[in-house]
């Protein structure tokens, strides 16, 4: 039965079934090209603000699982797929996803053509949409919709309000890592390799920084126009030499950002698992998870010390730059354990004295 609607700011409609919540959300529309892993994606602090389409066709099929998430909930702000799959088969399933959309006011949509919409989002760009019941005048989701602006505090919202540990054992260094929207599984890559990690908010003062005696600084990922938070460009410039930095993401963002580079909101950003990186250094290519809607301008990094190491193979976007005379590294994408760690293990090595890591 037909109950719900997908309305995007150019006007366009899409029908389909619902799931999850019974709100109405306005946010913007991005895709997600993933195969697997939408749980990680779904509970990605990254994505709040989102209404996420996901251009694998079933979603839901192995529940949720309490161990995946990448934060304490879901966090996307809408759902949109082409089939839902409502009877889990996974041995480890602790959740449904409807159930936990509903629970985190979640709505989603079904039987909407995702191939059809990934290709608007590609030729249009990202755009604002509006997940709404089938009786809601249009002309009244248009209305919301121009009316809606991306929010400017995301960050304050899904940063830390405490400080945190998170410990490991036999550690060698302590890495300060300041919350921009962290996810879980950077925490555990940091302790894979002997740090224990200090989690402090992202508008964290640098005396309350150094209170911790850190090794190294960890600058997270997480979502918001990196303009939106350009305190935390005085404590990277006050702390850039004095203590290895590490910035992934919007930390890579804000870091360029420090260093007087300019970034740009690209028509399409980037938001799936199999992204091929050309390493400048190696001439070899990494296939990486990405989640970013702005990038750094190549000609304004001219007049800074930041070096290009990383870049798409796609689109020629930067996506990692490093300052090894400041011991400053920086990546756009989210390493994983299989492929590209080797970036922790940089900054690890950094912390342990080697500069030209």
């Amino acid at each position: 039965m037909i109950n719900r609607k997908l309305v995007l700011e150019n006007g366009m409609v899409f029908e389909g079934k619902a799931f999850g919540a019974t709100t109405e959300k306005v946010a913007e529309l991005v895709y997600n090209t993933s195969v697997v892993g939408y749980q990680e994606t779904l509970s990605d602090p990254s994505n709040l603000e989102y209404i996420m389409v996901m251009g694998y066709p079933v979603i839901g099929s192995y529940g949720l699982t309490d161990e995946d998430y990448e934060s304490t909930e879901l966090t996307v702000s809408g759902l949109v797929v082409r089939e839902y799959s409502k009877y889990p088969s996974n041995f480890r399933y602790t959740h449904e996803l409807d159930e936990r959309m509903d629970e985190n006011g979640i709505p989603g949509i079904e039987g909407v053509d995702t191939r059809e919409l990934v290709r608007i989002i590609k030729e249009y760009g990202s755009m604002r949409a509006m997940i709404a019941n089938i009786e809601t005048p249009t002309e009244e989701c248009l209305k919301k919709i121009k009316e809606y602006s991306v929010p400017k505090d995301v960050v304050a919202r899904i940063s830390t309000k405490k400080v945190w540990y998170s410990r490991t054992l036999n550690y060698k260094y302590t890495v300060a890592c300041i919350d921009l929207g962290l996810k879980k599984s950077l925490i555990k890559m940091l302790k894979d390799l002997s740090c224990n990690v200090v989690v402090l908010p992202y508008n964290a003062k640098i005396d309350t920084i150094m209170k911790y005696k850190p090794d190294g600084l960890f600058i997270s990922d997480g979502p918001s126009n990196p303009y939106d938070i350009e305190d935390i460009i005085n404590t990277i410039n006050e702390l850039k030499g004095k203590l290895p930095i590490l910035g992934v993401g919007l930390g890579q963002e804000i870091i360029e950002l420090a260093y007087g580079a300019k970034l740009f909101k690209q028509k399409v950003g980037h938001n799936g698992s199999n992204y091929p990186v050309r390493n400048v250094k190696t001439n070899k290519i990494e296939i990486t998870s990405q989640n970013d809607q702005y990038a750094v301008e190549e000609k304004s990094l001219e007049n800074t010390k930041l070096k290009v190491t990383h870049k798409n193979v796609i689109d020629g976007i930067i996506t990692g730059v490093e300052d090894l005379d400041n011991k400053v590294i920086a990546i756009q994408y989210n390493p994983n354990p299989c492929d590209n760690d080797y970036v922790f293990k940089r900054f690890v090595d950094l912390m342990g004295g080697k500069k030209n890591a």
